[in-house]
C-alpha cells in the first residue's frame, strides 16, 4: 500500500558538558583552568528529496536520534559538535506534531529544508569561570539537554488536477489514456491504492500534472475505507475532475454518487468544494441510445464552477475537449503550490536556559566544605548576609538548591566550617 503517512519519534543531540581541568606543566606549579567547552548537539533537519515519492522507509524505522556533542577537553580544547541528522522526505510532505495535529513544516514550494529540532548547546569549560575571587574554578557548565518530539509525516500529492470518484468508475483507464502514467487496471474495487501521477501534454496549450487519487467510500471523512488517505491528497489540487459511471454498469446512480462524494469533501474541508470541478460522465460507449443521463447531470450540477463532459475513457470520445477546458481553467489560477502555514510553536518545547551551577566539595587540607560556582557567586553578589532578611534568604537558597543535602551526603556535622568564597560559616542543622 502507498505509504503516505508515518508516525516517528525524533530527538536532537544533547550538548556536550564543559570540562574541568587545570594546566599541569613543568615550571608552572599553579597553572590556571584550561577546561574546554562542550560541543553542540546535532539538530534534526528535514530535507526534500526529489527522487522520493513515498514515506515507506519511515514505516520500518520509527526512531531518529541526532548525535550528541562531545565533552570539552583539557588544554582549552573544544568538544566535537554532534552531526546533524538529515531526514529525506518527498516533496509535499507535511510534518505535524503528533499530539496536537498542528503543522510544524510543509515541505512544498520553496520549502526544501526545515530545521525542526535544534541540538543542545555545549556547556562552558571551567576556563570561562576564572575570576579574581575564584582563580581555580572546579565547576564547568553542563551541556543543554536534547529536544524530543513525536511527529506525524503526511504526504500530500502535489498535482494540478485530481481525479475523484468511486472505485471502478474508470479513473485509471482515463489517466492511462490522457497521460504518460501506466497504472494497473483491473475490474475490482480499490484497485488503485496509491496516487498515480501522470503528465498531460497538449498541443498548443499548457500541459499539467494529473493524479488518480485512491478511491473512497461513503464515510471517508470519518476515516472509513481509504478515507483520510484519499482526502489528504485532494487538498493540494487546483482543479478536480469528478468521474462517474454514466452507464451505471454496476447498478450505481451517477447523480447520487456525486452528491455522496461532495458530502464527504464538504465534511472533511468545506473549502475543497470551492475548487473548479469538471464532471466526467464516463462510459458513454455503454449508454443506451435513449438515455437522458447527460442532460440530467447538467441540469443537476452544471454552473460557472462545474462543467459536465460526456466521455469514454475506452474510445477516447470527448476527452480532448475536456483536457483543453482544464488547461484553460489552470491558466486563470495562481501558479504557486498550496503550502500549509506552520501552526506549531517549536519554542513551546521549552528549550531549557543554560544555568550556571555550583559544586560542593570537601577540602581535606583545610578541613572545610567548599561551595563554589557561578550560581553561588551571583547569589552572593545580590544578597546582604549582614541583614536578618538577607541571611534568611541565603538559608532558603541553600535548601531550595539542594546544597544542604549535598553537604550532608559528604558527611558534614554540627560545627563544621563551610566556605563560600570569602565567607565562612559554621554548619548547624536547624
Amino acid at each position: 500500500m502507498f505509504a503516505d503517512r508515518a508516525k516517528i519519534y525524533i530527538r536532537s543531540g544533547k550538548g556536550g558538558d564543559g570540562h574541568v581541568s587545570f594546566r599541569r606543566e613543568k615550571y608552572v606549579p599553579d597553572g590556571g583552568p584550561d577546561g574546554g567547552d562542550g560541543g553542540n548537539g546535532g539538530s534534526i533537519i528535514f530535507e526534500v528529496d526529489e527522487g522520493m515519492n513515498t514515506l515507506a522507509d519511515y514505516r520500518h524505522v520509527r526512531k531518529y536520534v541526532a548525535e550528541s556533542g562531545e565533552e570539552g577537553k583539557k588544554r582549552n580544547c573544544h568538544g566535537k559538535n554532534g552531526e546533524d541528522l538529515i531526514l529525506k522526505v518527498p516533496k509535499g510532505t507535511v510534518i505535524k506534531d503528533a499530539e496536537s495535529g498542528k503543522v510544524i513544516a510543509d515541505m512544498s514550494g520553496d520549502n526544501t529544508r526545515a530545521l525542526v529540532l535544534r541540538g543542545g548547546k555545549g556547556g562552558k569549560g571551567n576556563q570561562n569561570y576564572a575570576t579574581p575571587t575564584m582563580q581555580a574554578p572546579k565547576y564547568a557548565q553542563p551541556g543543554q539537554n536534547a529536544l524530543e518530539l513525536d511527529v506525524m509525516l503526511e504526504l500530500k500529492v502535489i498535482a494540478d488536477v485530481g481525479l475523484v470518484g468511486f472505485p471502478n468508475v474508470g479513473k485509471s483507464t482515463f489517466l492511462s489514456r490522457v497521460s504518460n502514467a501506466r497504472p494497473k487496471i483491473a475490474n475490482y474495487h480499490f484497485t488503485t491504492l496509491q496516487p498515480n501521477l501522470g503528465v498531460v501534454d497538449l498541443e498548443g496549450a499548457n500541459g499539467f500534472v494529473i493524479a488518480d487519487i485512491p478511491g473512497l467510500i461513503e464515510g471517508a471523512s470519518e476515516g472509513l475505507g481509504l478515507g483520510h488517505e484519499f482526502l489528504r491528497h485532494i487538498e493540494r489540487t487546483k482543479v478536480i475532475i469528478h468521474i462517474v459511471d454514466a452507464a451505471g454498469t454496476e447498478g450505481r446512480d451517477p447523480i447520487e454518487d456525486i452528491h455522496t462524494i461532495n458530502n464527504e469533501l464538504l465534511t472533511y474541508d468545506k473549502n475543497i468544494l470551492n475548487k473548479p470541478t469538471v464532471i466526467c460522465a464516463n462510459k458513454i460507449d455503454s449508454l443506451p441510445s435513449d438515455s437522458d443521463i447527460i442532460e440530467r447531470l447538467k441540469a443537476e450540477f452544471e454552473d460557472e464552477n462545474h462543467k459536465v463532459y460526456a466521455i469514454s475513457a475506452v474510445t477516447g470520445e470527448g476527452i480532448k475537449e475536456l483536457l483543453y477546458h482544464v488547461s484553460d481553467i489552470l491558466k486563470t489560477l495562481p501558479k504557486e503550490d498550496t503550502v500549509f502555514e506552520p501552526e506549531f510553536d517549536l519554542d513551546s518545547l521549552g528549550e531549557e536556559p543554560m544555568e550556571d551551577g555550583y559544586t560542593v566539595t570537601y577540602d581535606e587540607k583545610n578541613d572545610e566544605y567548599v561551595i563554589e560556582g557561578p550560581k553561588i557567586e551571583k547569589m552572593l553578589g545580590y544578597t546582604n548576609l549582614e541583614s536578618e532578611k538577607g541571611f534568611i534568604f541565603f538559608q532558603k537558597f541553600m535548601k531550595d538548591e539542594g546544597i544542604l543535602e549535598k553537604l550532608e551526603a559528604l558527611g558534614v556535622k554540627e560545627g563544621d566550617i563551610v566556605r563560600l568564597y570569602g565567607n565562612s560559616f559554621e554548619y548547624y542543622n536547624n
